[in-house]
């Protein structure tokens, strides 16, 4: 009969739970999605969008992922069903193309996809989506789009994600 000592547990338990999140982590990333496949490849290998958004003859699939949403991957489809891309498009290159007073929400879902959520200001009059996401690859940031009452983007704030912040830097 073996005996198994604490620290023995201890270990095997931390690097389970290391593999666990190494694995949920893995899913964030890109999948083995390539161009020319079909859209029922897609479907097979990831299920069911969480959106899908029409963009003149193409449209896209969204798939919002991890912890917070913090990964969005876009597919966009051709008329005839073929694969012409698939990307994460939560980046700061991604935020770096909306234009406050030009892009309107209909632009930022399809650059973007859904808001993890979505709050409205009444004494600015700006609603505020926001898309948490791991800046630069790393950081857990929040960057909240801010509309005008027609629909158009006035404004763009990155910073730190409060949920990950510890509770005594908190001000809620």
């Amino acid at each position: 009969m073996k005996t198994f000592s604490v620290y023995s547990i201890i270990k095997q338990l931390v690097f389970f739970s290391f593999a666990a999140t190494l694995s949920s982590c893995a899913s964030w990333h890109s999948a083995d999605i390539a161009v020319l496949q079909t859209e029922n490849d897609v479907l097979a290998k990831l299920g069911n969008p969480t959106h899908v958004y029409q963009d003149g003859q193409t449209h896209l699939l969204e798939y919002m992922h991890g912890r917070r949403a913090q990964a969005t991957h876009m597919v966009r489809v051709a008329a005839g069903g073929k694969v012409l891309s698939y990307e994460q498009v939560l980046t700061d290159q991604k935020f770096a193309e909306i234009k406050p007073g030009v892009s309107d929400k209909a632009a930022v879902l399809r650059m973007l996809g859904a808001p993890y959520e979505n709050v409205y200001y009444s004494r600015v009059r700006l609603e505020a989506w926001s898309y948490p996401y791991k800046e630069s690859g790393v950081w857990n940031s929040l960057m909240a789009v801010y509309f005008d009452h027609s629909g158009i983007v006035r404004k763009l704030e990155n910073g730190p994600d409060p949920v990950f912040e510890p509770r005594e830097h908190r001000r809620f």
